[in-house]
């Protein structure tokens, strides 16, 4: 970005940008719902990630406009002696700036941010159709050394 980008906490103000963000994609467009008013399904989950310590909704600004949003969840682990780890979740950069370096700039806030709160790992999932994303992370040193299972209920 040719303007530095600034991270923060989301607010609940911020919580219309981000589902735009996240509906925003050909994936996102079929599971998101952003419609005005938002569904309240989306407050509820704000209210939960805002007051559980263990997660955080972060925002990637420039100037005051939210150009990128990740969700990261810190787990404590009894495996790897009882070490922490965050994984991180729901990046999604606002398609305006996509290719500019800000998913980049998100992500490595992310290591950053779970290096200070003391995590050994820090783990992502993707969708296996996004082969853009899988080769972003790649390029950030992610490498898939497990494979992910998921049960829809």
């Amino acid at each position: 970005m040719e303007t530095e980008v600034t991270f923060r906490i989301a607010t609940e103000k911020d919580l219309d940008r981000i589902v735009e963000m996240l509906a925003d994609d050909v994936l996102g467009s079929q599971r998101e719902r952003y419609e005005h008013p938002l569904p309240e399904s989306y407050h509820k989950a704000f209210l939960a990630i805002e007051t559980d310590p263990n997660n955080e909704l972060v925002v990637a600004c420039h100037n005051d406009e939210i150009i990128g949003v990740q969700q990261i969840t810190f787990t404590p682990y009894l495996t790897h002696q009882g070490s922490w780890r965050a994984t991180i979740e729901g990046v999604r950069t606002s398609s305006s700036v996509r290719g500019k370096g800000v998913g980049t700039e998100l992500i490595r806030w992310g290591i950053q941010r779970a290096k200070e709160r003391g995590c050994h790992l820090v783990q992502l999932t993707t969708d296996k159709k996004r082969e853009d994303a899988l080769r972003f992370y790649e390029k950030l040193g992610f490498h898939a050394t497990h494979e992910g299972m998921k049960l829809k209920l």
